[in-house]
């Protein structure tokens, strides 16, 4: 009982372990490492994320920073994190490059991932909770991901946008937005900036052109046409 209060006790100090980090630990062999975890997992003492994916602890946003690499905690999830929502979403929203398939479902949350492309991989920075490393979108990337990559409705975010304008550092949306270099995500968050006060059209001008956007994808393209962003005005505020 008190090498196991021990092997927990080094446990602890990881978000995400696995069998080679007990094998690290009890400098045994592999065959031995699997034996213990399984036993430790029967017992539940430790709980499964996967395969050979295991935790001891309990705040989501820990473990979901170290389920797989790269990865950075976006959406609702982020929006929250930085007090631009007051929703609590039960859902941990994870951006990865890497193929992922299915939710993981803890104790208290829910795990989802969304695969992007590497050129979509960025706008993330690493800060120390709760005595781990987390990985999670600036707050300007995270309301660009919940536009582009629609997981967040365009009245929601418009609405964060109008409650949050003053929060959001110009520099840092506009370089993300010329990174992104999309025409269609530069025209409705320009065009909602706008509307809160924050008029950055010189800057974003090089990507407003073209054919009319709809400012909420997932409504009918009827409303008045603002032909300063190209945008069709869809969602009231």
């Amino acid at each position: 009982m008190a090498k196991t209060i021990g092997l927990l006790k080094e446990l602890e100090r990881y978000p995400v372990f696995n069998n080679k980090i007990v094998r690290d630990i009890t400098k045994k062999e592999s065959s031995y490492a699997k034996l213990l975890v399984q036993r430790l997992k029967k017992k539940n003492l430790i709980y499964p994320l996967g395969r050979d994916r295991y935790t001891l602890q309990k705040d989501p946003l820990v473990i979901a920073s170290h389920i797989v690499w790269p990865c950075y905690i976006s959406l609702w999830t982020a929006l929250r994190y930085h007090n631009l929502t007051e929703q609590l979403p039960e859902v941990i929203w994870l951006i990865t490059t890497r193929q992922k398939r299915g939710a993981i479902k803890l104790k208290n949350a829910k795990i989802r991932f969304v695969i992007v492309k590497p050129k979509f991989f960025f706008g993330y920075r690493k800060e120390s909770y709760n005595g781990f490393d987390i990985f999670i979108a600036e707050p300007e990337k995270a309301v660009i991901d919940a536009l582009a990559l629609r997981r967040v409705s365009a009245s929601e975010i418009f609405d964060i946008i109008m409650r949050h304008a003053g929060e959001i550092e110009s520099g840092r949306i506009l370089n993300y937005l010329l990174i992104l270099n999309n025409r269609s995500i530069a025209k409705r968050l320009g065009y909602m900036l706008d509307k809160a006060g924050r008029d950055y059209f010189n800057a974003l001008a090089p990507l407003i052109s073209g054919k009319y956007v709809a400012l909420d994808t997932a409504m009918p393209k009827k409303g008045k046409r603002n032909r300063k962003w190209k945008v069709i005005e869809n969602v009231k505020q």
